[in-house]
């Protein structure tokens, strides 16, 4: 499928969210897709992803809060920057009752995409 095929599933996604969701979920999108120059978009497990090559990172909507799969294994500290967002099993999970730090998600994204390209 072309780049704007995925992307248009993408658009379609984020226009179905909930609408408190939608400008996190075009936020998200755009620092992910800033700080990982070259990634292409998709759906994967019915949520939007990035992939450079495989799959990297996926963030979707949910009742209360924006997820950001999956967990950052590769960067202690940054992984040490997530603690407050982690849930048990390290994904985050970012309430729509707080700030979204989304220059911290941007970087989620780097991280991601140099621990899944070894």
């Amino acid at each position: 499928m072309s780049p704007s095929a995925e992307s248009s599933k993408v658009d379609a996604y984020i226009a179905a969210a909930a609408p408190i969701a939608r400008p996190h979920l075009t936020e998200i999108r755009r620092v992910a897709l800033a700080a990982v120059p070259g990634a292409r978009e998709t759906i994967s497990y019915k949520m939007p992803a990035l992939r450079n090559g495989r799959v990297f990172f996926y963030f979707a909507a949910f009742k209360d809060h924006i997820g950001v799969y999956p967990p950052v294994e590769a960067d202690a500290k940054l992984k040490a920057e997530l603690a407050p967002y982690a849930n048990a099993k390290g994904n985050l999970r970012f309430p729509f009752t707080e700030p979204v730090p989304y220059p911290l998600i941007g970087r989620v994204a780097a991280a991601l995409a140099r621990q899944y390209a070894k």
